[in-house]
């Protein structure tokens, strides 16, 4: 039998580093939880899209369901809460993902925390952040620089200028992807795929009649699943394609509006008084997203955090659509890559098959990119 080698030196302290993050959570209330390795590859592709396929790890079991090796412990942990009954639970956890990573080891170690049921909004993000932060520095890492975003107040800005809810999806991910602004408003290119009939038949059609057409295509096409959506999410998204054609443009009042606004950045309470400036200016009734902005700041600041170190961005948002609120990260001073990421996601449990949306937030780091102090 080949002995197993003994961890390297910096792999023995990095393991330390997730035991002592770890133990922060614990003490902090949180009880620890090990979801399963192996984890239905559906999930991450109905989450996060085709795209994600290049970085799972894949495979199958006998009756032929495609599984992945873990790529991270959110959606994991969401599927064992609703398994468990879905009451208010905190969750706290420490092990491998796994992503292919060109010219990168696919095995990293992650520990992270996961909070459901919390009616506190504010108070319950600020929480997550300050845990997190405390943990990373537990573990030994250096001083992380952290970036605030708002995936709410993002949303209720483009509610408020009267775009559809299309366009709110296709500009949210778009600049979480970092495409240009402009580029995402242009709907000129949306005719140009080969799909101009099929979509213009759509926008004559009510929703039902619409969604069936595009369904009896599929089925005459043979298509029966893509990237683990089935044919009815390929239609919804083929009358969403519809939808923005149907909507137009957006006029060029509405796309200064949204270029001040994702032009906001600083520190938090400056952050702030230029989306009030900008909301008294373009009459955006932005109130209770802003307000609760503000309070979670408050919240920040309660728990010792140096908040005016923090950074808001407006255009800092996530590309999935269950993310509802605060999202952050936090980079080391020398490495743009985060090693630190969370935020608030109501919409996920309601994604992944519970009956409406359960108030969930958390925070994950990747051990192997803090960089620890010697």
């Amino acid at each position: 039998m080949t002995a197993t080698p003994l961890p390297t030196a910096s792999e023995a302290a990095r393991r330390a580093a997730g035991e002592r993050a770890l133990a922060h959570f614990l003490d902090a209330g949180f009880e620890r939880i090990e979801p399963p390795v192996l984890q239905p590859a559906g999930a991450f592709l109905d989450m996060s899209g085709e795209e994600i396929r290049g970085r799972l790890y894949l495979t199958a079991d006998a009756s032929g369901q495609e599984l992945c090796l873990r790529p991270e412990y959110t959606i994991p942990v969401c599927l064992a809460h609703l398994a468990g009954g879905a009451g208010a639970a905190q969750y706290a956890y420490l092990g491998p993902v796994f992503r292919a990573r060109p010219g990168q080891l696919g095995e990293m170690t992650q520990t992270g925390l996961e909070s459901y049921g919390r009616a506190d909004t504010e108070a319950a993000d600020a929480e997550m952040l300050a845990l997190a932060l405390e943990a990373a520095a537990q573990a030994g890492a250096e001083a992380l620089k952290v970036r605030l975003g708002d995936v709410r107040l993002f949303d209720g800005v483009i509610d408020a200028l009267g775009l559809a809810k299309a366009w709110r999806r296709r500009v949210r991910r778009g600049l979480a992807q970092g495409k240009p602004l402009a580029a995402l408003l242009d709907v000129s290119g949306t005719t140009a795929n080969g799909q101009t009939g099929v979509l213009a038949a759509l926008e004559r059609a009510d929703h039902a009649g619409a969604k069936a057409l595009v369904q009896d295509l599929l089925a005459i096409a043979g298509v029966a699943a893509v990237g683990g959506r089935d044919v009815s999410e390929i239609a919804d998204r083929y009358l969403e394609q519809a939808s923005e054609r149907a909507e137009g443009g957006v006029s060029a009042e509405q796309q200064a509006i949204l270029e001040r606004f994702l032009a906001i950045s600083g520190d938090p309470d400056t952050g702030a008084a230029k989306l009030r400036a900008l909301a008294k200016d373009a009459k955006l009734d932005i109130a209770a997203p802003l307000d609760s902005f503000e309070e979670r700041v408050g919240f920040l600041a309660a728990r010792g955090l140096a908040v005016h170190e923090f950074r808001y961005d407006a255009g800092f948002v996530r590309d999935l659509d269950y993310y509802t609120g605060f999202v952050f990260e936090g980079c080391d001073a020398e490495d743009a890559k985060p090693a630190l990421v969370g935020g608030r996601y109501d919409g996920l449990a309601r994604r992944m098959g519970a009956s409406a949306d359960i108030p969930a937030v958390g925070a994950a780091i990747w051990i192997d990119r803090l960089r620890l102090r010697s």
